[in-house]
């Protein structure tokens, strides 16, 4: 990477970090660019030459986001080891817990086309990497679906978390989404 590439990536990683630190203080419809450009110690210019304004740093956010998940669900290799879900799970509760982005989202109804987002990318993603050639129990169809509710279950505990202000430690929900996992979507799967 030459030093101009350099700089450009840590001045869209300071937008961004500028954008998740401000979302602790006000709602992300509130941010301005000025709002930003201060948190970050950028320049105007710096901000327009990596976002044409706040709805496409938002959407960069989205991204990111759906990008650090992918990151750990690569790493994610689901069989019928109850530490190694209960280390998944608590990967994924303490990344909730640490983006202020991703809490708001799931806190509130504004985040459908997040999701939307997000769900059609893990659904692309879970079809890439299956292969059901290794003793599953069912087919890819099922698969598929088996996948979309554990998502979906995920998603709606960690919703209960966030409007309940992590009121519960995240090792006890990282334990109650591995139980899930492991009886309720596992046993459907195989061994894998």
């Amino acid at each position: 990477m030459n030093e101009q590439d350099e700089r450009y990536s840590t001045a869209e990683d300071a937008i961004i970090d500028a954008f998740f630190l401000l979302l602790h203080e006000k709602n992300y419809e509130k941010i301005t660019v000025s709002d930003v450009i201060k948190k970050a110690g950028i320049v105007r210019s710096t901000f327009y030459n990596h976002y044409e304004n706040i709805p496409a740093l938002v959407e960069a956010a989205e991204d990111k986001t759906i990008d650090d998940i992918f990151r750990m669900m690569e790493g994610f290799h689901p069989k019928n080891d109850r530490d190694m879900c209960f280390s998944y799970f608590l990967a994924i509760c303490s990344y909730t817990q640490k983006n202020p982005f991703l809490s708001n989202l799931l806190r509130s109804a504004r985040g459908d086309g997040f999701f939307e987002k997000a769900m059609t990318m893990f659904h692309k993603y879970v079809t890439s990497v299956s292969d059901l050639s290794t003793g599953a129990n069912v087919s890819r169809e099922q698969y598929s679906y088996l996948i979309a509710g554990t998502i979906g279950s995920t998603i709606g505990i960690l919703h209960k978390w966030i409007s309940e202000d992590f009121s519960s430690d995240k090792d006890k929900v990282a334990d109650v989404l591995t139980t899930i996992f492991l009886n309720g979507v596992l046993p459907f799967m195989g061994s894998r």
